[in-house]
């Protein structure tokens, strides 16, 4: 199902709590952007580890980048392997990064880098699922579409077993959908329920119009007509032709409650308002609509949201403005849309993030997730690129519990293969879960009311602080 566009998307309920004939379809309070009260608690939750992240922020490099072209370079491989690229040192000895990364070379000090990530999904939709959820997909077909077999997102499970409290939403996705050919599945609640979906933005805030109206009262509607429970029925019924109330419905009036809520909150509504930054704050992330989400994530996680996803792209890529998969469109030596788009907009705006989190103090509490699907060819093909390579990549993680300045696992001589510590995505799964207070065994319904473990994988204790 394709999500919905600047919407809570409150369309279902847990299969385990209410039939399928009884599903609400919340068309108008969706238009508004509502959020809704927890209805549902986890099955089998457990007593989780202590909290050391209070919330994520989730940068997702949909494309794949190239593990041996950033963070895992190797100077000393045959030209063949190693490109033309040159390492630079970091501000932490023995970490090296591109020459095209000299800001982030700076930072180096406040991220852990795993350099022995790694699966067999060759196709970007599955190894996104993966990505997104920790869970294999049951075939790496380029055609996985969403459903609701398949795992939630990792926000939808925090929103699950550990939501936001107030009128806050705990998990919030910006500023694209994304997918390859079909609708990437692992974006949204799953068996969940709608009713754990993102708070979903796909407005660009690098606009200078940009604004929610979803969260602005419809023109002729005053806050305490709508708090008025009868107005509140009329304009659900007459937008989404919701079914009458019934003993099955009872609990609702809680979510009005946190919709009508939602709709006056001045802290959310703030949030939101990136004109309320300085320019030159606005200007640091840079005026994409990548940096500015995360500008965007860093004001959400301010006011109270646990979870924000930020994609880089829409799209796999193949030019500028796009993702990360370059393979059919580079130079005969270089790497030109990588060089001139990719790693300029990594360079400025995830050290930017990384900078400002910490002067506000934020860094040790939240977690910054760097990460794609896989890595590339170590080995450049006849098109002078580099093709998808699961088998070992890299992702870059930062505060929230982990180490500084470190890095764990270690490939082969050609980045080819892990060497030391592999860390497979349900390891990476398990290890946000971990960070956030969230014990990894905990088990929720499935469609079937079969318990599921959310993870199947166990935390990387290794790079814990």
């Amino acid at each position: 199902m394709k999500p919905t566009t600047n919407s809570f998307a409150c369309q279902g309920f847990h299969a385990s709590s209410f039939s399928r004939r009884h599903l609400l379809k919340v068309g108008g309070l969706g238009l508004l952007g509502l959020s809704v009260p927890r209805l549902l608690r986890a099955e089998g939750a457990k007593k989780g580890p202590p909290v050391r992240a209070k919330s994520v922020i989730f940068l997702y490099q949909f494309g794949g980048p190239s593990h041996v072209d950033m963070f895992d370079m190797k100077p000393e491989a045959p030209e063949a392997i190693r490109g033309l690229h040159k390492p630079i040192s970091s501000n932490v000895a023995g970490i090296t990064v591109s020459e095209h990364l000299p800001r982030l070379a700076k930072v180096m000090d406040k991220v852990t880098l795993i350099r022995s990530l790694h699966h067999n999904m060759k196709n970007h939709n599955p190894a996104s699922y993966y990505a997104l959820t920790g869970h294999a997909p049951p075939v790496d077909d380029i055609t996985l579409r969403d459903s609701p077999e398949l795992f939630p997102a990792y926000g939808s499970v925090v929103d699950r077993l550990a939501p936001a409290s107030g009128e806050i939403p705990t998990f919030v996705a910006l500023p694209y959908v994304i997918g390859d050919g079909t609708i990437t599945p692992g974006q949204q609640a799953s068996f969940l329920g709608k009713l754990h979906d993102p708070l979903l933005v796909t407005r660009d805030p690098s606009k200078p119009d940009f604004k929610l109206p979803e969260l602005t009262l419809p023109a002729g509607l005053s806050y305490e007509r709508l708090m008025h429970r009868r107005a509140v029925q009329k304009l659900i019924d007459g937008q989404s032709r919701l079914m009458s109330y019934s003993a099955q419905a009872r609990g609702f009036d809680a979510y009005y409650e946190k919709a009508m809520a939602m709709l006056d909150s001045p802290k959310l509504r703030e949030a939101f308002n990136l004109m309320a930054e300085p320019e030159t704050v606005r200007e640091s992330y840079g005026r994409t609509p990548y940096g500015q989400s995360c500008l965007l994530a860093r004001r959400l996680l301010e006011a109270g949201t646990k979870f924000v996803t930020v994609y880089f792209s829409p799209n796999i890529g193949g030019d500028v403005g796009s993702g990360w998969d370059t393979h059919g469109n580079n130079g005969k030596k270089m790497f030109p849309v990588i060089e001139k788009y990719h790693l300029p907009i990594t360079d400025r705006t995830l050290p930017t993030l990384l900078e400002e989190l910490e002067q506000r103090g934020l860094l040790d509490s939240t977690l910054v997730v760097w990460m794609g699907e896989f890595g590339r060819t170590p080995r450049i093909n006849e098109k002078a690129s580099r093709d998808h390579w699961p088998q070992c990549y890299t992702a870059l993680l930062a505060g929230g519990g982990v180490k500084r300045g470190f890095v764990y696992g270690a490939s082969d001589k050609t980045a080819s293969y892990p060497a030391e510590n592999p860390v497979r995505p349900e390891d990476l799964a398990a290890t946000i879960f971990y960070l956030l207070g969230i014990d990894p065994e905990t088990e929720v319904y499935g469609i079937d009311k079969r318990p599921l473990r959310i993870c199947e994988g166990s935390p990387v204790t290794g790079i814990l602080s």
